[in-house]
């Protein structure tokens, strides 16, 4: 299969954001997000101190502003037309008068551009100035989300790679289960799982395999007993006890697309209170799967799940949304959440992850990554969901 994302594809996407663009009178584009540049050209980078910028001109052309140690890096990996580079940062000239130079000899003082924020920025120890500071054209109009909302629907070849950090996710996730036994640390538990399905994988897809991210790997996140009562707490060294709820998680990333397969295990033995809020969790899955459906919003499949929470009486245990969007990055837009009016399309891919958080006793979620279909909605996960196979 292809590993990753085609030279074709990529170019397509230039074209598409460029009409977009066009659309709304917009003659060029300067973007900083570093996700939104790998979209557009293929490379991937880590965003530093370093600013990295996409700049596309009123003719369409592309060009890649770079510190210069990233210039070989981006000349093997960017789909453009030129890259610029700069010294170092912060540097005797700071980049981004290199960027207002550059700017300038493109002639955007002359043309209404987009910008997708106001500067670059990175929570790596940046400071610089804001892009309306020291360039003299304000004539620029915000683009924040337009990529974004070009990420929304996925295409034949980003759902094939979704599809594989399933198949991936799913054996690092059977590594976890059969090793998951009382008296074993967490931290054990999940590097023996994530060590062998690494290896599994790297070995079977070969040398035409780039992660871009983690390759395959399964893990509890420090959700382990009454500890799993909290949604997004930190991995804590636990050691698993008989009676133990365990929250897990398994994926895989290919070429920078990601997938998610959460499950609710337990170690042994299961309690009546424990099963209990299993099956309230169980229906509100099933729920929400049956509300996947193209034409209809995405805030209908949360307000659905929400409905049964509060005619189950649990609504003191449910403190998030029911899902999210997810490819390039775990969390992405739109989200299955009352607030939010998106038309669910074909080829959206989405988490569908409603949680019951008791305190004392654990939490309880299943994550199943799905893709809306003409019909409905395909389950790309297919691990087993049932009580009966989640107990170690």
């Amino acid at each position: 299969m292809q590993l990753r994302i085609t030279n074709e594809e990529i170019l397509m996407r230039q074209e598409s954001f460029l009409k977009k663009l066009s659309d709304k009178n917009i003659e060029g584009a300067i973007l900083f997000k570093d996700i939104d540049i790998f979209y557009l050209t293929g490379f991937r980078f880590i965003a530093t101190e370093r600013p990295i910028a996409l700049i596309i001109d009123p003719n369409g052309t592309t060009f890649l502003f770079v510190p210069l140690l990233e210039n070989d890096y981006a000349y093997e990996n960017a789909n453009v037309d030129n890259i610029i580079t700069y010294p170092e940062y912060p540097g005797l000239k700071h980049p981004m008068d290199y960027l207002n130079e550059q700017l300038i000899s493109l002639d955007f003082n002359n043309i209404n551009f987009g910008v997708d924020s106001d500067g670059y920025s990175s929570p790596y120890g940046y400071r610089g100035p804001r892009l309306s500071e020291i360039f003299d054209n304000k004539r620029f109009t915000n683009i924040n989300n337009v990529v974004e909302e070009m990420r929304f629907v996925k295409s034949e070849g980003e759902i094939e790679l979704i599809k594989e950090s399933c198949r991936w996710g799913n054996l690092a996730h059977r590594l976890l289960q059969k090793y998951s036994r009382t008296g074993l640390s967490e931290i054990e538990v999940s590097m023996k799982a994530t060590s062998e399905a690494t290896l599994a994988m790297v070995d079977t897809l070969g040398s035409g395999y780039t992660p871009l991210g983690k390759p395959a790997f399964a893990e509890f996140r420090g959700q382990i007993g009454p500890m799993s009562a909290f949604p997004h707490v930190t991995t804590q060294n636990l050691t698993l006890r008989k009676g133990d709820n365990l929250v897990t998680w398994g994926a895989a990333d290919v070429w920078g697309y990601q997938s998610e397969l959460e499950r609710t295990m337990f170690v042994e033995e299961v309690s009546s209170e424990q099963e209990k809020y299993f099956n309230f969790m169980y229906e509100a899955q099933e729920i929400a799967f049956n509300n996947i459906k193209p034409g209809q919003l995405v805030s209908t499949v949360d307000k659905e799940v929400q409905r049964f929470i509060d005619v189950s009486g649990i609504r003191q245990f449910v403190p998030h949304h029911t899902g999210h969007s997810i490819g390039l990055m775990m969390h992405e837009a739109p989200f299955f959440d009352l607030g939010d009016d998106t038309i669910m399309k074909p080829g959206m891919v989405f988490t569908v992850e409603p949680g019951i958080f008791v305190k004392g006793i654990g939490g309880f979620r299943h994550s199943d990554t799905v893709v809306v279909t003409e019909s409905g909605m395909e389950k790309l996960t297919y691990y087993p969901r049932d009580l009966a196979s989640l107990i170690c």
